[in-house]
């Protein structure tokens, strides 16, 4: 069956401010030392399975620019706007209903566009199985990390290890983000994953999900999927897309829907949460430091310095990110790195919006 992929690319990464911007988001900025850009390399991973011309981009449309010239022989028919942000059922929706206007069905692999993986092999092997368990009646399948420390930031997969297809195991239950202490029951049982928001179905099977439980959202998706290539295209989907209920796939489909399988993956995945995570994309200095561009460091330790054109000399500190972009720098203890949204919070109280 045709392999067809939906990479999601439509936020605005605020917690990667201030070098994450409204008009250059944390997927189109490079974060690793080969200097590729997140969305770059999530392309580029996935075309030994995935052919170019079958892969869809699913972004703001203030991002169709970039989008463009970052991946130059991406069809532009394949990059497809969302007039606004309405999560990711209706994003993936919308990606459904392209393939289908191109392919009677096909497997649909759904990729956030601002993960790091390091061991590619064995996440194609991974979305390779996947396929194949989807490709089997109406399974949805999606993948877990196997995880190694009791997490607190992200939501859990409970599966069930007695019911299995292939490599995959059958949901029990997704669960929200929990406590350290209950994060550390669940690494304790061996059978919760991270979930990592990647997934692999037939476009066939999610539409007929989306049918049975966001009604409303499909018939929505039906009319937009008619008009495709007509000169009423652009006008039917804002119109349409602003009607729809911003709603997650989890919430959506699957937490409700039947055949719900998961695939444990251990392939050195990152989400790129934070600037933290520089720290595990990046090489540290004798200091413990990670140190970019044009930056001197005295008697400075463990620290994530990202400079500019400006130079910046860093003094006897430790545990702290200091960041440099044209108009802003931001200074941050590395323990109150979630604090980064409210500055851009305050920003938007103050009026200040140019610095978003």
């Amino acid at each position: 069956m045709k392999r067809t992929a939906l990479i999601m690319a439509g936020g605005r990464g605020e917690r990667f401010w201030p070098k994450s911007r409204k008009n250059l988001p944390k997927q189109f900025l490079s974060l690793t030392d080969d200097g590729k850009t997140m969305i770059q390399l999530t392309v580029e991973r996935i075309l030994p399975i995935v052919r170019l011309e079958d892969i869809y981009i699913a972004t703001n449309k203030n991002y169709r620019h970039l989008v463009m010239e970052q991946l130059p022989g991406l069809p532009v028919e394949n990059i497809l706007c969302e007039p606004v942000g309405r999560n990711t059922a209706p994003c993936i929706g919308l990606g459904a209903v392209h393939i289908l206007k191109k392919y009677e069905d096909a497997v649909m692999f759904v990729l956030p566009s601002d993960h790091l993986i390091k061991f590619n092999d064995v996440f194609l092997t991974v979305l390779k199985d996947a396929a194949e368990i989807a490709e089997k009646g109406e399974n949805l399948v999606t993948i877990g990390i196997t995880p190694d420390y009791p997490e607190t930031g992200y939501g859990y997969i409970k599966f069930n290890p007695g019911i299995t297809e292939g490599r995959a195991y059958k949901v029990a239950r997704f669960v929200e983000k929990p406590s350290v202490e209950v994060a550390k029951e669940y690494l304790a049982t061996e059978e919760y994953l991270w979930n990592s928001g990647m997934f692999t179905w037939k476009v066939s099977s999610i539409l007929k999900n989306m049918k049975r439980f966001m009604p409303d959202t499909y018939d929505r998706l039906m009319i937009i999927r008619d008009a495709i290539g007509s000169c009423e295209e652009e006008i039917i989907l804002e119109k349409e897309f602003y009607g729809m209920q911003s709603q997650s796939i989890d919430y959506g489909i699957m937490e409700k829907a039947d055949y719900i399988y998961t695939i444990p993956g251990a392939f050195g995945w990152d989400d790129v949460g934070s600037w933290l995570a520089i720290e595990r994309t990046k090489k540290k200095n004798d200091d413990g430091n990670v140190v970019d561009d044009n930056v001197i460091t005295v008697n400075t330790h463990e620290c994530i310095i990202q400079g500019g054109k400006k130079l910046i000399a860093v003094v006897g500190l430790e545990n702290v990110v200091v960041v440099d972009s044209d108009d802003a720098i931001l200074i941050c203890a590395k323990d109150s790195v979630s604090d980064i949204k409210k500055v851009v919070e305050n920003l938007r109280v103050c009026n200040k919006e140019e610095y978003i």
